[in-house]
Formats: structure tokens, sequence, C-alpha cells
């Protein structure tokens, strides 16, 4: 077997239809055809089987919070999906459907489906979904991280600290390169009754879509695995050995910019753990810390907290400290509107926004300031929490993931600790624009973001 069966989960306990004409791999988060365990899973059952692979996207134009700005930047992964796949005599039917859906209709052809794993409420349900009606085999398969979830920890964990170890435990056995194999069934081909969503043109792909259009797409970052390879090379030949001192720094660009990759799956944390661990030091610890614990701490909380994008998700003593603070005095208070807009009195605040609306995606340590502000100009806590999670999922890039949703409620306090207390934020972490102005050159930061609109 060619991927680790702690990595198989079986979804249903139906049998391989070995008499149907095809094994079906619902590709949905994991959007790429390199690094990809279940794409490789399934060529591998295929291959057995003596049958051709169908790899189907089920591409609804009603995901939550989803617009055109992230929309477009999937489109354009997809397109290199099937250009790729189908370099390996493999076909990809896309259909403007409900993914679920789809894949149940892809059941009378299918032997066998496997599906890679997504972590959102949405996601989980359409795979319940499937399980529960399909008559065949349904195989999900983790490959959007490194060591799956329920391996490292049986529980949410409280913080990055008592994620590290556990997973450090179990790097060893998960970080062996995913084994490319030849597909046997080239050649080979199944008639299906549908008509598959052409992408040669993504503007014309874009229009057919019944679309929020209010947040458009950026110039900055464009999708597919090859332009997040290429931002990889560039990180690690001019970023990654000053990453650790100059990373936190927002009038520098020493980010990987990969988070946007990620999100879509169009490049598998994997692969950028393979090339970037053997280089070793600290600027390597310091990367490697953000892109397995950091990250996969965040898949833990939407995995064990159902309500993860809720206030009522936030620690008991982060929420409690807060309501405690509700009367105090806040300065300044701010609408939704004036904080979409950009229209407060702080203008590092303001280029924040302004980069995350222009570009797609916020400096890293900007985004935390970001959200510590709503909070401090907010009328309540929940009202910042909800303005917080709406602005950083429409304009993101990287939003609406598990990353967005734990980033969101770090700024009120999860997977943090009390500190000392003060005005409206009681004891969660306080940060004001003094302490930007002391570690960061912020009239650069201004600048930077000025030439951008």
């Amino acid at each position: 077997m060619s991927v680790s069966p702690e990595r198989i989960l079986f979804l249903n306990q139906k049998s391989i239809q070995s008499a149907r004409p095809a094994v079906v791999y619902w590709m949905q988060s994991s959007q790429r055809v390199v690094g990809n365990h279940a794409l490789e899973h399934a060529v591998e059952q295929a291959n057995l089987l003596g049958k051709p692979l169908v790899v189907f996207f089920g591409l609804t134009d009603r995901f939550p919070e989803a617009n055109e700005r992230h929309y477009a930047f999937m489109l354009e992964g997809l397109q290199e999906v099937s250009d790729t796949l189908e370099k390996r005599g493999i076909g990809l039917l896309v259909r403007k459907i409900s993914p679920e859906q789809g894949a149940l209709e892809l059941c009378p052809f299918a032997a066998l489906i496997v599906v890679d794993r997504g972590y959102l409420r949405v996601e989980r349900r359409w795979r319940d979904l499937l399980a529960a009606h399909a008559d065949c085999q349904v195989v999900q398969v983790e490959t959007d991280v490194i060591v799956p979830v329920e391996l490292v920890s049986s529980k949410e964990e409280y913080s990055a600290a008592t994620l590290r170890t556990k997973i450090n435990k179990s790097l060893a056995n998960f970080t062996h390169p995913v084994q490319t194999i030849e597909y046997a069934g080239v050649g080979l081909s199944v008639s299906l009754p549908f008509e598959s969503f052409t992408l040669h043109d993504i503007e014309a792909a874009l229009a057919q879509l019944d679309i929020d259009r209010s947040v458009g797409r950026v110039a900055r970052f464009v999708g597919g695995t090859s332009k997040a390879n290429l931002l990889l090379e560039d990180f690690i030949e001019h970023k990654l050995s000053h990453y650790a001192a100059a990373k936190s720094d927002p009038a520098e660009d020493y980010s990987s910019n990969l988070s946007p990759y990620l999100h879509f799956g169009q490049i598998s944390p994997l692969d950028i753990f393979l090339k970037v661990h053997p280089l070793g030091g600290d600027d390597v610890d310091s990367f490697l810390e953000e892109l397995v614990v950091r990250r996969e701490l965040s898949m833990n909380y939407v995995f064990y907290q159902p309500g993860y994008d809720s206030y009522a998700a936030l620690p008991q003593w982060a929420r409690a400290t807060m309501e405690k603070h509700l009367s105090d005095p806040r300065p300044y208070v701010y609408s939704l509107e004036q904080l979409e807009q950009a229209q407060t009195h702080d203008p590092y605040w303001n280029a924040a926004q302004t980069e995350m609306v222009v570009t797609g995606k916020m400096h890293g340590y900007m985004r935390m300031y970001w959200g510590k502000k709503i909070l401090e100009w907010s009328p309540t806590p929940q009202d910042a929490f909800q303005h917080a999670l709406y602005l950083n999922n429409k304009y993101h890039l990287d939003g609406r993931d598990p990353n967005a949703f734990a980033g969101v409620a770090w700024c009120f306090g999860k997977h943090d600790r009390p500190w000392g207390e003060r005005a409206v934020f009681g004891n969660v972490r306080y940060m004001n624009a003094k302490g930007l102005e002391r570690k960061f050159d912020m009239a650069r930061y201004l600048s930077k973001i000025k030439a951008l609109v």
C-alpha cells in the first residue's frame, strides 16, 4: 500500500462494487496532483481493479462566504489540475453542482469512491451525506495535514505548547514523500452522462457562476501548484535565512505567502516540510513551527470544537474577563462599515485593512494587531468577534479555513493565556501602536501599502 494506513478512514461499511466501470476520486479540499495521498491511493485502487480513474470536482457557487476573489483563485488552480491530470492520462470531471450531490450521482458508475479530507462543518457534512447514501465503498484519505489530527490528540488542545510535544513525537512516521504511482489505465475510458464544466477560459467560467462579485480578483496572487512552488523556491532562496528575525516585521516581506495555496490544497504541507526541514537551523525551526504546530493546532480546533466560528467557542476565562469590562469607556467606537472602509484614526490599522482588501493577504503580525484593535473599538466583544470574522473571511484569500477561524479566535484569547488586566481587554493580550513603533519601521510599512493603492 502506497499510503500509510493511518491516513485512511473507511467512511461506510459498503463493499467495492467490482462490476462497475470506474474508480472515482472526489477531489475537493486537496486541489492538486502532486503530493496528494488521496489521488495516489485512488490510482493504486484503479490499477488493482483494472479500471479507469475518474477525478471529480464539485463546483458549487454557494460555498459559505466565498466570493469572486476566492473563486477566481480556485479556478486558476483547477485549470492546472486538469492539465496535469491529462498528462498522466487521467480525466477531470468538473460539474457545477453541490459536491456531495455530484459524488452521489457518480455512485452507479463507481466501484468505490475515494475522497480527500476537509475539516470545516460544510466539508464534513458533504462527506457524511455521501457515506450515508452511497451504495459503494467510500474511503477518506488525509493529505492536507502532516499528522492526522486524531493521532496527535483525542481532544481540543489548550495551546500550541500542549500540542507541540504530541505532534513532534509523530512527525517521523508521517514525513515520508508521497509516492507517485504510474497510472495503468491510460487509454481506458468510461462513458458518463455528464458534461464537464470548462476551465479553459477563467473569465468565461466565472461568468457562469452565480456568486458574490463585490470583492474582485487580485493581481498579486495567481492560483495553481506551479505558482505555489515558485513562491516556495523564492522563499527558500531569498527569505528563509532571515525568517526568524524578520518574519514579524510588516515593513519587510519575509513570509512565504503560501497560505492561500495551502487553503485551497494547491500545495502539500508535507512537500513544503520535505523541502525545508533538511536545511536545518533556527530559521527552519521557526518556519516549521508555523507550518506544522500552529497550522495543525487550527485543524485540532475546528475538528474538536463544533462552534469554531462562534464567540461561545472562546475560552471561558477570556469571555468572562472581556464581559467584566463591557461598561469600560471606549475612546473610539467604529461601525462595521467604517472598519471595512479603513476609516479609523489609526493609520497602521487602516494600512493593514487596505493591504487585505487590495492584495487578498495581510502581513501576519499586522493581522494580530488588526484583530486586537477591532476588539478595542467595538461596542461589545461579541460585535468585535463577528466583525473580525466577517472582514477576515470576505477579503483574505486564506480566509474561511481552520487557520482563519483559529487566528481570529486567538485575538480574543483562544490558544493564549491570561495577561495583566486592563480596560476593555481585561486579561486578554493587548497590542498598541506604540508597540509597533518600538519594534518596526512603521513609516516604511505605510509607504509600502500606499504604493499598492
